[in-house]
């Protein structure tokens, strides 16, 4: 099985690819799949799209993305299946979403966002106005098959498509390995992952985790900026790197991940909830989206939804190793039964080989269906 992944993101670097189709490629290799990568970006748009400013340079690295684009769109019928991650090109309409339908080749859409929601970057807040996030239902529409990381995002996808199935985003418990720790002696740490454009969330936590800092004695760190700050907290910022994820989250005795409650959030598929919790690390989520899924409160993690509430629970976690063990426990249970790539991209194979078959079989009866009006024009003519 040949196919082609049209992506919007040079390989290993988004969260939104690596956790879902670059995590479940080794699967699918194994499985008889030859994935093809076709990034929007290059690694020097890549470098520069998500940095303010430098406007000439990235319209100038955008309209090269656009041709190569257009020179993976004249190959497509050497595949067998195309894959269609969030949306073909950056920006603009859904050009090539049209060209790959009239091509005839099946076509997966996944998306794990609710890009259909109109969002401003705070990088690229002028950009952010081409995004044309209506495009989204076209794009459901002219699909084979809408894959969607959750349930919110599959009932959007409904009212344009009815082959729509839930496949939530994953991780690779192999690399996300369960070590119980040895040593409880240190500071605990409080930690969050994210990245420039979503520090605002943990902004949004600031009033909880000064009033724990007067009380508590802990270390928040922060994963995604380079640079974080908060008066009267004990703040180390990391940048991220693919390299030292894991060993990075490892160093966290308390993962968190607030969310507002807003359409963009309730799209969200939960990743780093299911990132510390596939460490074991016990986990305190907003009940936003998603979260409400994966964490059961109390059992394999934390809900909070006020800040009174966070500062209760994390005040709780703080001060009991044995829950912190224990709910840690349970949410690597979770993961391994639920959300792991292991078990979900087979899933992803049988939709693949369903929608090819289905492809193969519309093929073989319109060519039998014009054999046969050939044949009796022929006789009729005789």
């Amino acid at each position: 099985m040949r196919l082609l992944a049209i992506v919007p993101c040079v390989y290993d670097t988004s969260p939104g690819q690596r956790f879902r189709l670059e995590q479940w490629e080794p699967h699918l290799r194994r499985l008889g799949v030859d994935i093809t990568y076709a990034a929007f970006e290059d690694p020097e748009l890549s470098a520069t799209l998500h940095k303010p400013g430098n406007v000439v340079r990235k319209v100038r690295l955008i309209a090269k993305a656009v041709g190569r684009r257009a020179a993976v769109i004249r190959n497509l019928r050497d595949y067998d299946v195309v894959y269609v991650f969030r949306e073909a090109a950056l920006f603009g309409p859904p050009i090539f979403e049209r060209l790959v339908h009239r091509s005839g080749v099946p076509t997966i859409f996944d998306f794990d966002d609710a890009v259909f929601v109109p969002y401003v970057s705070p990088s690229n807040g002028y950009l952010s106005y081409l995004k044309f996030p209506a495009k989204t239902k076209t794009i459901c529409r002219l699909a084979t098959y809408v894959i969607a990381g959750n349930t919110y995002l599959a009932d959007y996808a409904r009212q344009a498509n009815q082959n729509v199935s839930i496949v939530p985003t994953t991780i690779d418990t192999d690399k996300y390995e369960f070590k119980p720790r040895q040593d409880d002696s240190h500071v605990p740490v409080i930690g969050w992952s994210g990245s420039f454009s979503t520090v605002q969330h943990l902004d949004s936590l600031a009033g909880a985790i000064k009033r724990l800092a007067k009380k508590e004695r802990f270390r928040l760190v922060v994963i995604g900026s380079p640079v974080y700050k908060l008066d009267g907290v004990d703040v180390e910022a990391l940048p991220w790197r693919s390299a030292t994820e894991v060993s990075d989250l490892r160093q966290i005795d308390i993962g968190i991940m607030p969310l507002p409650d807003e359409s963009w959030s309730r799209g969200k598929c939960g990743l780093k909830a299911l990132q510390y919790m596939a460490l074991g690390i016990p986990t305190v989520c907003s009940p936003v989206g998603v979260n409400s899924e994966i964490i059961q409160d109390g059992v394999n993690g934390f809900l909070a939804a006020t800040e009174d509430e966070w500062v209760e629970k994390l005040t709780q976690l703080l001060h009991d190793k044995t829950l912190r063990a224990r709910l840690g426990a349970a949410g690597r249970e979770t993961v391994e039964k639920k959300y792991s790539a292991a078990v979900q991209a087979p899933r992803v194979y049988e939709i693949l080989h369903e929608v090819i078959t289905q492809a193969n079989a519309r093929q073989k009866a319109t060519v039998k269906a014009d054999d046969k009006g050939f044949s009796r024009k022929d006789v009729q003519g005789i």
